[in-house]
């Protein structure tokens, strides 16, 4: 009586057994988190460690791509607006020669200009001087005015081709309408001699290489 006993508790208790591993967490039996070694607790720790920091690299190196992109693009549009301003720099220093050359040859014409219109007033003058001298060298007597009428003569015909005033070649020359203006014709007298200026009528100027006064001819057919 006493053996069936005993072998009822034993029984008993083993079914006991049974139930309370049943009712345990499934990872308890495997040595998990219900009965967990410190070993693997620090494994465990260690990688949940590594996993945190990989996620953590991650993150820092997409926000420093980040940063790299934002001062590219910025770098890139700095770079355009100096490429932008220096285009116009180079625009408005190119116009601004234009306008100074322009400026400095408008000058020079009104200052030619000026010249022209003092210088042929003064034609008429220089031509009265001219018969006047003429007239004087054909007089036998030796006067002090005459010679002072020469004088003047020579002087101011110095004075202009200083100023750039040049006689335009005449007698003898190929008669050309750039230079001369014919007032008649006459016969020639020989082949050499058509087309070409006979006599002067009044004599032609240039000034600065421009005509500012056509020569007066005869010419030759």
């Amino acid at each position: 009586m006493k053996k069936e006993n005993i072998k009822g508790k034993e029984h008993k208790k083993e079914q006991e057994d049974s139930k309370k591993q049943a009712d345990q967490p499934a990872g308890s039996a495997n040595g998990e988190p219900g009965n967990m070694t410190e070993e693997q607790k620090t494994e465990e720790e260690h990688t949940a460690a590594e996993d945190s920091g990989k996620g953590t690299e991650g993150t820092d190196i997409n926000a420093e791509s980040d940063k790299i992109a934002a001062y590219e693009k910025q770098l890139s549009e700095q770079q355009d607006k100096l490429t932008e301003a220096n285009e116009k720099f180079l625009r408005l220093f190119s116009e601004f020669d234009n306008y100074r050359k322009r400026v400095n040859k408008e000058r020079i014409e009104f200052a030619k200009t000026a010249a022209e219109e003092i210088i042929t007033a003064l034609l008429p003058i220089l031509d009265d001087l001219e018969r006047a001298s003429q007239n004087a060298g054909q007089q036998k007597e030796n006067d002090s005015e005459q010679e002072g009428v020469v004088l003047i003569y020579n002087k101011f015909k110095t004075i202009l081709r200083q100023k750039g005033v040049e006689e335009i070649p005449a007698r003898g020359a190929e008669f050309d309408t750039d230079y001369h203006e014919a007032i008649t014709h006459v016969p020639a007298e020989n082949k050499k001699q058509k087309g070409k200026v006979v006599e002067e009528v009044q004599k032609g100027y240039l000034l600065n290489g421009k005509v500012i006064r056509h020569a007066r001819v005869v010419v030759a057919n």
